[in-house]
């Protein structure tokens, strides 16, 4: 087998054949529900039986006659959408490179198709969730075109947002509507309570399916350009990433201490939890970045830098990988030989922003 860089994304050429790919995977992070994000169960709650105000599909055609729905891609994720539709009553048509990931789903009614082609045959609206986009192409190969025609494709899949709307061109110069998409929820929350899914692209074609997406979570449409789910996705799991990140490295400093991880770890979630009362609701700084005011009140760039250095320096001395906390006190460093040691913290977004 071949690997690929994910970040290619090349629609395949008209005479070209896909090359064999690893089995696709779901490439997901998700935004809460801490057991199934510390991998205590990759299929977690994805087939109870019991329904969630989600999948009763209260808003926008509760009455409506569930409507065949293709699944392509069967990792954690791809199964439990599937799931989710299959409570709802939907009729589910799924496929996989490798059919064994399908056994739970065929067992409380889901159909297993034997190719791609015949998912898509299957239903109007086919929904992916596989490692990128550029597995999208390598499964529907040469024969996109007789197979796309008429369908509305739902990308859940990762990638860039110019992924996106490339992939939404190459699937409308093959007669299909494209629907980009981002689960902000890991698997077993898919359907319940609380989940969400940002989309983009044409908005006629989202209300028509809306509908069916609610039982995957509440849809949150952002717009026409196919980039912006991505986007926002991405942005999303900016914040999460980091954040991740900078518990494990503070957890790293303490223990190196002698400091047990279970003696630090509650107090750090305080901390993580009251961001928001301390910036608010984020209205006010939105405002405050767009204006570009940063006045100096309280947290200034200079003070907030200092501590930034002297978690640099405990990293160092402690034999802790000091990486993270480097790039935070270069941003302050920039900020202040700038001349802004005086300003609010937040100014240091006119230095992250892209210049115009």
């Amino acid at each position: 087998m071949t690997t690929r860089p994910p970040t290619t994304n090349q629609p395949p050429a008209a005479n070209q054949p896909p090359s064999p790919q690893p089995p696709p995977t779901v490439d997901r992070l998700p935004a809460s529900n801490r057991t199934a994000f510390l991998g205590l169960g990759e299929m977690g709650s994805a087939l109870p039986s019991t329904p969630s105000d989600t999948d009763t599909g209260t808003r926008g055609g509760a009455d409506r006659e569930p409507r065949p729905v293709a699944v392509i891609g069967l990792g954690p994720m791809g199964r439990a959408m599937a799931a989710s539709l299959l409570r709802a009553g939907h009729p589910v048509t799924v496929w996989n490179r490798t059919a064994q990931r399908a056994s739970e789903l065929v067992a409380v009614g889901a159909m297993l198709a034997t190719s791609p082609a015949a998912a898509f045959a299957a239903s109007e609206l086919a929904i992916l969730s596989l490692t990128d986009y550029q597995a999208m192409y390598d499964i529907l190969g040469t024969d996109a075109g007789s197979v796309l025609a008429g369908k509305v494709l739902v990308n859940l899949s990762s990638d860039t947002p110019d992924a996106s709307r490339e992939a939404a061109r190459w699937a409308a110069g093959r007669g299909a509507s494209f629907l980009t998409g981002g689960v902000m929820v890991p698997a077993p929350a898919v359907g319940r309570p609380g989940a969400y899914v940002f989309y983009s692209g044409p908005r006629q074609v989202f209300d028509a399916h809306e509908p069916t997406l609610r039982r995957l979570g509440e849809p949150r449409f952002l717009g026409s350009d196919p980039g912006l789910a991505q986007l926002f996705y991405q942005a999303h799991l900016d914040v999460f990433l980091t954040a991740l990140s900078s518990l494990l490295h503070a957890t790293a400093l303490v223990t190196a201490a002698g400091v047990p991880a279970a003696e630090f770890m509650p107090g750090a979630m305080d901390t993580l939890t009251a961001i928001p009362a301390m910036i608010g609701d984020g209205q006010d700084l939105a405002r405050s970045l767009t204006a570009g005011e940063h006045p100096g009140n309280l947290s200034t760039t200079r003070m907030m830098g200092a501590t930034a250095h002297h978690i640099v320096a405990t990293s160092e001395r402690s034999g802790v990988d000091a990486g993270l906390p480097r790039a935070v006190r270069a941003q302050y460093d920039q900020a202040i030989a700038a001349g802004h040691g005086n300003a609010n913290w937040t100014v240091l977004y006119e230095f992250l922003k892209a210049s115009t």
